[in-house]
């Protein structure tokens, strides 16, 4: 996946703004503006929202500014002077970890395309800014453990290493999720037991996420393709379908989603905090009708972060009807998910400060990149993700700073108006 490749459609959903993420990438915060070369000659203000038929709820909706601004008053006579953009504090602390940004690596897994070389890019640079990480699933099952310390480590340990090389003390942290098929491979008790994670360990920046769904495909397990000649030691374990019929093509590999009612996963929280005592808890949920409930429950029962995907989150390989049917919308996961006092973290097309914001104001904690982020490390391997986390802070802060806050937690629902349906 490169630029001889763009677009590239491997990491696409319908929809996602591809070009306009490479661009943010490449350029950096000047992309959030008109072209400055026609500054001065060509009047501006044509309008850039996406496709109408594909902008969702969160696009619709619009930040609203206020005449009467208490906060910056009292933003003034803390300072001695007028309030700046620069001055909004965007740290945050998610799910436990301190973080420079209101903003997490949401989790990628085993996909060819991102289990090498980009995906440790992406953790180089996520640790580079700070802001905490999150490793997806079926990584073991696919291509093993490995060690840490060996010449050629796995991808989850070498995504592991790069990010810890390049974090600051401090700030940030690995989250390392496991579904059915990681429980069955153990994988938190390898990572728990490596040495080589103690750095991470012992500041309390290493923690684990029980995945209970997915954007893309609430309710469905992991999704495979599978060379056709491993397929026959595989049917004990999975489901196989042959998509294609042909000799040479891959067989589709199906995982199961996991079994879950309420005592199960308030049993399994518990587990891993009696078992992983060091290590912080999030629970990621799919975009569930129930998922105001399961969020309550995972909070109620010691979890340090709940993330939900909207049905517009995750590029995983995925029947086209469930992209296109199936799953809550992220505006409506916001409506129904009560997140006051809890730590919420949502995903679902995040690319841009507005989308952000708005997720923020709607009780989100902080909001997760994934496809963005990506696309804007294949982009530029040296610092696409650290130029588009650029342009992602500097349109939060004067989109913050234009609602009359100087905090994150300053914002609120009356910060976002929705159209009439």
């Amino acid at each position: 996946m490169n630029d001889r490749a763009e677009p590239a459609e491997s990491l696409s959903a319908t929809g996602f703004p591809q070009a306009r993420v490479r661009a943010r990438a490449r350029a950096g915060a000047g992309a959030i503006f008109p072209d400055h070369t026609r500054y001065g000659s060509a009047l501006f203000g044509e309008s850039r929202t996406a496709d109408p038929t594909q902008a969702d709820a969160l696009d619709r909706a619009r930040l609203v500014p206020p005449v009467f601004v208490p906060n910056r008053m009292a933003a003034l006579v803390e300072l001695g002077r007028e309030p700046r953009a620069a001055d909004v504090d965007l740290s945050a602390v998610v799910g436990g970890l301190n973080s420079t940004l209101p903003v997490y690596i949401s989790a990628f897994g085993s996909t060819a395309a991102v289990s090498g070389d980009l995906g440790v890019t992406v953790a180089r640079q996520a640790g580079a800014a700070g802001i905490p990480m999150v490793i997806g699933e079926n990584i073991v099952p696919v291509s093993g453990y490995g060690r840490m310390v060996a010449e050629d480590p796995s991808a989850l340990l070498a995504r592991i290493t790069e990010y810890a090389k390049a974090v600051p003390d401090g700030v940030g942290g690995v989250i390392v999720q496991q579904s059915t098929e990681d429980a069955d491979a153990e994988v938190w008790n390898l990572i728990y037991s490596d040495p080589a994670v103690e750095p991470l360990l012992s500041t309390g920046r290493l923690g684990f996420e029980l995945k209970v769904g997915q954007g893309a495909k609430p309710g469905l397990g992991g999704m495979t393709l599978v060379p056709r000649e491993r397929a026959p030691r595989l049917e004990a374990q999975y489901d196989l379908v042959d998509l294609y019929g042909v000799a040479d093509a891959p067989v589709l590999r199906c995982g199961t989603p996991g079994t879950f009612t309420e005592e199960v996963l308030r049993q399994q929280i518990r587990l891993m905090r009696n078992n992983y005592p060091r290590c912080r808890v999030w629970v990621k949920l799919p975009p569930a009708r129930d998922v105001a409930l399961a969020s309550a429950l995972a909070w109620a029962a010691g979890a340090d972060a709940v993330t939900v995907d909207g049905a517009e989150g995750g590029s995983g390989w995925a029947p086209l009807g469930f992209l296109d049917q199936v799953g809550l919308p992220l505006a409506e996961c916001l409506r129904r998910v009560d997140a006051r006092e809890h730590c919420l973290l949502v995903s679902g097309r995040i690319w841009e400060g507005g989308r952000a914001v708005k997720c923020l104001a709607l009780g989100a904690s902080a909001v997760g990149l994934g496809r963005a982020a990506l696309i804007a490390a294949d982009a530029d391997p040296e610092r696409g993700l650290s130029a588009l986390l650029d342009c992602l802070a500097l349109e939060m802060r004067l989109m913050i700073s234009a609602l009359g806050c100087y905090r994150v937690e300053d914002l609120g629902p009356d910060d976002v108006w929705f159209p009439q349906r």
